[in-house]
């Protein structure tokens, strides 16, 4: 979650950087607009790659294990 957060932050920084260098105005709702645009559009991005940053360089020592997935409800012989 806190991954998704920073992906948004520097998108946001990032628009208005470029927003700022683009039109030059000082106008508060074409920054707001234009950023809530951005991260309404981006938001599947930061959630998905929010999570494989968690999962594959965050925590590494992590890994699947087939065979602790394959569960037997019903064991015969018993």
């Amino acid at each position: 979650m806190l991954l998704s957060y920073a992906f948004n932050v520097a998108e946001m920084v990032t628009a208005a950087v470029a927003i700022s260098v683009l039109t030059g105005s000082v106008n508060p709702w074409l920054y707001v607009g234009i950023i809530l645009t951005i991260s309404i559009v981006l938001s599947p991005f930061n959630f998905r790659y929010s999570r494989l940053v968690l999962l594959y360089f965050l925590t590494p020592g992590m890994n699947y294990k087939p065979e602790l997935s394959q569960t037997q409800l019903f064991r015969s012989g018993e």
